[in-house]
């Protein structure tokens, strides 16, 4: 009969246990997570900068750190501590956010400007007829396809070379 967690009301007290519901799993996380740091540091409450055995600690330093979190490596790809290993798959990273950052102003930028003219003029397919969004994947020739993927071949074989520093390719536009 607490009147805190109660209530008269069923979708009240619905809404009142669902909440509980959540912020005790958030405890259970919390709690689970003090564990784990208490075993590595020696207190729930542990300094992890006395935690000097992580091979985490080799790329501390490394581009893409951001506080809070510090260097994040969820799924444990760098466990070993390999350096060059590091620099390549970092380097990944950034071709990858760079081509997701392309495609976001690709699917943005359509429902604002069109091109004028034809996208295929042996087809009458002129740009403006293309559908935003996803619906343009079926409206697009197969030969336009193959031009798109001929082009972020030529940038992936050509262009894009990795010479073992993360994101430099020599281009002033995007390194100084």
């Amino acid at each position: 009969g607490w009147k805190a967690i109660s209530s008269a009301d069923p979708e009240v007290r619905k809404r009142k246990l669902s909440a509980e519901l959540a912020n005790g799993r958030l405890a259970m996380m919390a709690i689970i997570g003090m564990f784990f740091q208490d075993g590595l540091t020696g207190s729930a409450w542990g300094d992890w900068s006395l935690y000097t055995d992580s091979p985490l600690r080799a790329f501390e330093e490394e581009l893409g750190v951001q506080a809070p979190v510090g260097f994040w490596d969820p799924v444990g790809y760098t466990r070993d501590g390999d350096l060059e290993t590091f620099k390549r798959r970092r380097e990944t990273e950034i071709k990858h956010g760079r081509v997701a950052m392309y495609a976001t102003i690709g699917y943005i930028v359509p429902e604002y400007i069109k091109w004028p003219g034809f996208l295929s003029p042996s087809m009458g397919l002129k740009f403006s007829d293309v559908p935003n969004g996803l619906a343009a994947i079926g409206k697009v020739p197969g030969n336009g396809w193959a031009q798109i993927v001929a082009f972020a071949g030529y940038y992936e074989l050509f262009v894009y070379k990795y010479n073992g520093v993360p994101g430099e390719y020599g281009w002033k536009a995007i390194s100084s």
